[in-house]
């Protein structure tokens, strides 16, 4: 495909993704979904953290064996892994794990020990951000689990927008939701959740960025505590 070609292309599925945006925002997550599969097939995966699996649970009801992209930083809790590796044995999803071109001890070697707490910026881009653009390179759309009310950086989420940093359609369908809507999806369909998420985590990141969360905190407070960090990168 020609440069022109390609220019062409990108400025159509951003466009498309406006429009969906639009037409989209009063619909259910399941239409949602439904949309960016029936528009994207193959070329749509779900980006999990495995906080919980709810959006690729919704994912696997409109499409078996749906791509399930999880980020392994090499910073995660145990029970994170043991989320992922529940997911796999138990959804009708397909788990693909990405992992950053360093392993900690590779990049200790090369930044210096504990990155994270020094530049955790350059720590993300490193063990998130770079792994994730690769990752994400044969699909032309990908689903988030953001939702407006976890923080005021993500209150303005579209249900479908355009990722400019990645050229790619963005897709986020529960959006809208409350925590009340995701905790009474959990309940009706047994959907599995990080163990942490009963101890005092509302938001489940790399272990040495995350804490629990206090009473009053947003559902974020307990990522990079103490920083004005707020975001690891993926999302703006």
């Amino acid at each position: 495909m020609t440069t022109a070609q390609e220019e062409r292309r990108t400025e159509e599925l951003k466009a498309l993704a406006e429009q969906a945006g639009r037409d989209l925002e009063d619909a259910s997550a399941l239409e949602i979904l439904q949309w960016a599969v029936d528009t994207f097939g193959t070329k749509f995966c779900v980006t999990s953290s495995m906080e919980d699996a709810v959006v690729a649970h919704l994912a696997s009801r409109v499409l078996k064996g749906v791509d399930v992209v999880f980020l392994d930083t090499g910073y995660h809790f145990p029970e994170t892994i043991g989320t992922r590796d529940a997911v796999e044995a138990v959804m009708d999803v397909n788990v693909i794990t990405l992992t950053p071109r360093q392993t900690v001890a590779e990049q200790d070697a090369e930044y210096g020990p504990k990155l994270h707490d020094r530049d955790p910026d350059l720590c993300c881009a490193l063990r998130k951000v770079r792994p994730l653009e690769e990752g994400l390179k044969n699909y032309q759309a990908w689903a988030t689990g953001l939702r407006r009310d976890e923080s005021p950086t993500r209150a303005n989420t579209p249900v479908v927008g355009w990722d400019e940093k990645r050229q790619k359609v963005k897709v986020s369908p529960i959006a809208r939701w409350t925590q009340d809507d995701v905790d009474a999806y959990i309940t009706e369909h047994g959907v599995l959740t990080n163990p942490l998420l009963v101890d005092g985590y509302t938001s489940v990141g790399c272990a040495p960025c995350t804490r629990r969360v206090l009473e009053g905190e947003d559902a974020r407070a307990g990522r990079w505590a103490g920083r004005a960090k707020t975001e690891c990168g993926l999302h703006g």
